[in-house]
Order: C-alpha cells, then structure tokens, then sequence
C-alpha cells in the first residue's frame, strides 16, 4: 500500500485543538468585564448617597433644576369649549313681490341699520299708491257734498220747512262717508308702505355675508323665484342658526359681531359661584381662547345662565358676551373658554413640574442644606399656569426640585443647574408640540447626565476591544 502523501492528510486536523483555548479566552474576557462593570458602578464604603459613579471614581451630584416655594394670588378657572354665536343674526327678505331692480351693498362688508341693501321695481306700487290717493280724494269731495247739505236741512229744519227724518237719513250718510274716507286713508297708506319696502334696507348693523339673489330675478316675500336655498351655502347656513325657514331664500344675511356672544356648558357641580355672582349683579371675567389652546383672542364678561339643567348632560348653559373690536371671532366659530371662577389670595405655589405622585399622594423633593434632598408629602390644590397650590406641607422660601426628580432618592446629592429660558408670564405652551419650562430643564439634567457617562462607557467599550 502506497504512503499517504501530504496532499491526502486532512487539513482540518489542527484548527480543531486551537477552538477550546478560544472559547476558554473569550469566557475569560467576558467574565473579567461584567466584574469590573459591576465593581465601577458600586459606591464607595463611604461615598455619599446620590454621587454618580463610573468604573474610575465619582462623577459629582445629580443635576437638577430647582425653584423656591412662594406666596402669590392664584386664579381658578373654569374650561369648556364654546360656540361663537352672533348677537344678532338677520336674514334679510323681500317684503314685497316684483322684480330685484339692483343690489347696493359688497358681499362681507360692514353694513349699517337703515343702510339701502337693493331696490325692487317700484313702478307697479308707485301707481297703487296714486290710486289709493285718488280713491281717498273722492270720498272727500262726496263727504264735503254731504256735510254742505246736513248744514242746509238743518236750516230748514229749523224753519220747520223740512221734516226730522231727511235730516236724520242725511246725518247718516255724513257719517259713513267719513267712515269710507277714513278707509281710503288707510288704503293709501297701505299703498305707501308697500312702495316704501321696495326698498330693501339693513334691519340691523353688522357684516353682510354672500350674495343669494341676483339682479334680475323676481323676488317674493318667500325668496326668489326659481332660485333653491339648497344651492347657497350662507342660506343654509342662516337656516341652521335661526336665521330663515322654510327653505327660503334671503337676499342676504346680517350677522352683528360687536359685540359678539360664546355659548358654552359647564357641568352643575361647578356653576355654584357663578350663579350667586350673576345673582348678586357681578359678571364673571372670561377668555376665548384659540382651537389649539395656545393663543389668547379676546376677553369678556359673563352675560347669563339658562334657567335649567341639562338631563341629557348634566350641564348648564352659559353665555358671555365679547366686544369683538379686532373680529377674532366669527359666528360658529369653535373656542376654548376659560371663567374666572373666583382668585385665592396669599396661595402658596410651587412649579408643577416639582409635584410627583407616589403611592402615598403627591410628594416633592426638598432641598436641604448641604445640597441633599428630602422627600415630603404635600397636600395640592388649584393648578393654574404651570404652578400648583400647596395647601400643607410645604413653607414659603423652601426649595423643591423641579426636574430630574426621576434620578433622586431620600438623602441623595443634588447640584442645581440653570433651567432653560420660560416662556413669558401669564403665556400658555400650546399643546402637541411646543415643550414647556419643566421638560426643558429635564432634558438639560438629562443631556448632562449622557455627557457624564460618556468616559465611562468609552472606556468600558475600549476594554472589551
């Protein structure tokens, strides 16, 4: 049998002795790293509580954001969402039949009570009014006739030339001519008033809104002729708020918006001092605010409550009334409300960004001296602009945490840091999107927290390289 030559023997042979020690190295390294990662993040004996600590010592206290617990007059306000409805909502009708002669006002321009809006042919009516005036003439002539011949039979009644009962019969007739001329006057004035409605003015001030009738059409006192309301988006409009029914077709729509009216609902249980204060003649301060709750539009006063509850939403009804100089607000327009429900004096506040909440109830860390903190429990009230009431548990002057509180502990090191610029008092972050004070100083302490670790974990990767 030949020798096996050196192309024949299997190469695989001494690879295979080498992946023990391999697997044995590779347990080693992992091994002696997880031990060392253990021992770098554990305190010293004596290290204080709360000290942050990577693998080669400590890395300082935690940082945080803090503000001093003070003494100021907190509002409560009452929220809900509103309509804007106009004050007054016309729409405007041909009182008259005939033909639309012109339209004498701009679609969305102000317009004034008495204002000529258009004319209607006044040429038909002209003529009734000529022919009541003729009509009414006569009467008078035949009256005149009639009291010249009472005057003369009373004459010779006297002379005892003529019997009582012609001077009786001709009483008579004075009287109904008189009666009749007295009707011809009220036709004729009819007949003026009609001739006057041809021309169609503002019954009340505010802004015109769009154009339903053109020139041309004839026009009665349900609409025009040959024209459908349901083609016209204004007239359906005006139909849903009162304006019009029946499908008529106005020739236009006022809506009078200065001043302008919110109506809104707010649940029984919060309507209590509102009430006694519309009892007692005071009106409530109230705010419309934007769709986004972000933007303060106009400000106004509470006008009145309904006269009763709402079984369906156990709500009542309220409205305020808005002088509207800058036209904020358009009719069914959608806002938030915000009511001045009463204002708490000398209220201790703190940020709302420094109250947690525990098992036990809403508690605050406390900055004690030497720069470590204490939980304490506190008892919260009214919430308003980012601050929230302590009603116990808390002193004016005391410095609470306000952000990285999710880093802390009873006891534990804390350095505060500057927070991030706050927005301008009494301004409102809008929501979804704009970040408020408290979330930007979490995210500094976090941001710097990131930066502290960094040589840690840089040199934690380099080892395992």
């Amino acid at each position: 049998m030949p020798a096996p030559t050196p192309e024949s023997t299997p190469r695989s042979h001494k690879p295979a002795r080498r992946w023990p020690w391999l697997l044995a190295l590779v347990v080693l390294i992992a091994l002696g790293a997880g031990i060392w990662w253990h021992t770098g993040r554990q305190a010293p004996p004596g290290g204080a509580p709360g000290m942050r600590r990577g693998p080669f010592g400590a890395q300082g206290a935690t940082a945080v954001t803090a503000a001093s617990a003070r003494v100021q007059t907190v509002p409560v306000w009452l929220t809900a969402l509103g309509t804007v409805t106009p004050h007054t909502l016309a729409s405007v009708m041909p009182r008259v039949a005939g033909l639309l002669q012109s339209v004498e006002f701009h679609q969305g321009q102000q317009v004034r009570a008495g204002q000529l809006l258009a004319t209607i042919d006044p040429r038909p009516f002209r003529i009734a009014v000529e022919q009541a005036q003729a009509t009414r003439e006569q009467t008078a002539a035949q009256l005149a006739g009639a009291r010249s011949d009472l005057q003369r039979y009373e004459t010779l009644l006297a002379q005892d030339a003529i019997s009582a009962q012609q001077v009786a019969d001709q009483r008579a007739t004075v009287a109904q001519l008189k009666a009749q001329l007295d009707a011809n006057g009220a036709a004729l004035d009819n007949a003026r008033l009609q001739l006057s409605w041809t021309r169609i003015t503002a019954p009340v001030s505010g802004i015109a809104g769009l154009r339903q009738v053109d020139p041309g059409n004839m026009v009665t006192t349900s609409g025009a002729v040959g024209v459908s309301s349901s083609s016209s988006g204004s007239s359906s409009s005006a139909s849903t708020t009162g304006g019009s029914g029946g499908g008529a077709t106005p020739i236009v729509t006022i809506a009078q918006v200065q001043p302008i009216e919110i109506s809104f609902a707010l649940p029984q249980a919060e309507v209590g001092e509102l009430l006694r204060q519309l009892a007692a003649g005071r009106h409530a301060q109230v705010q419309a605010w934007d769709a986004s709750d972000s933007r303060l539009l106009t400000q106004g006063e509470l006008l009145a409550a309904d006269n009763q509850i709402s079984t369906a939403t156990g709500t009542l009804a309220f409205r305020a009334r808005f002088a509207n100089k800058r036209l904020h607000l358009l009719p069914n327009q959608f806002v938030n409300v915000r009511v001045l429900e009463r204002s708490i004096a000398d209220a201790l506040v703190v940020p709302s960004t420094a109250v947690a909440v525990g098992a036990d109830g809403p508690y605050v860390y406390v900055i004690g001296a030497g720069g470590s903190v204490a939980v304490r429990q506190v008892r919260t009230g009214a919430v308003w602009d980012g601050l929230t009431q302590v009603l116990s548990g808390l002193k004016p002057g005391e410095r609470v945490v306000t952000a990285g509180l999710d880093h802390l502990r009873n006891g534990a090191k804390v350095r505060v840091v500057q927070a991030a610029s706050a927005p301008a008092a009494g301004a409102s972050a809008p929501r979804g999107g704009a970040s408020t004070p408290g979330a930007q100083a979490r995210r500094a302490a976090a941001r710097q927290a990131r930066g502290a670790s960094a040589p840690a974990l840089g040199n934690a990767a380099a080892a395992r390289r």
